[in-house]
């Protein structure tokens, strides 16, 4: 029905980087996320390691800046656990040092408060009568958001008392 669009071919140095400083500005990007739009844009590798490098210079581009930003939009949004944003941004390959620091910056009492809430939203709409199924259910459910398995115990452990 409708086809994909072909992204224009850019050859011109200087113009895949005009584009890619507009691209960079309108939202984080991490260093891969912008190497894999350049070779998209049809740049030959030389080009793209020195636009790269010249949007690091010029502040474009930063990636502890990016993982910050990334983990707190996946957690204050999305509620997404430490494991499934450190699971995302090791995929997006952001340096361990990146990633770290970005986990740090979770406070660990909202984090515990924000598993309480979507597991208590969870068994909400869960009918299940058996106890065992329901706990179940609740942890795979705060597996796949990404939470820690012992954290998800202690949770559903205190909701029993």
């Amino acid at each position: 029905m409708f086809k994909k669009k072909e992204p224009i071919k850019i050859t011109d140095p200087h113009l895949a980087l005009v584009k890619m400083q507009g691209w960079c500005a309108y939202q984080e990007r991490s260093q891969q996320e912008a190497r894999d739009k350049l070779y998209e844009l049809g740049m030959w590798t030389d080009a793209v390691e020195n636009i790269i490098s010249q949007l690091i210079q010029d502040n474009f581009l930063n990636e502890e800046r990016f993982a910050m930003a990334f983990a707190h939009g996946k957690f204050a949004i999305k509620k997404w656990g430490r494991i499934k944003i450190k699971q995302e941004l090791k995929q997006k390959r952001v340096s361990d040092y990146c990633l770290k620091k970005a986990l740090q910056q979770i406070d660990e009492e909202e984090y515990i408060q924000t598993l309480k809430k979507i597991i208590e939203t969870k068994r909400r709409l869960i009918k299940e009568p058996n106890q065992t199924k329901l706990k179940f259910k609740l942890m795979s459910y705060a597996l796949s958001k990404g939470y820690e398995k012992d954290l998800i115990f202690d949770v559903l452990n205190d909701l029993d008392d």
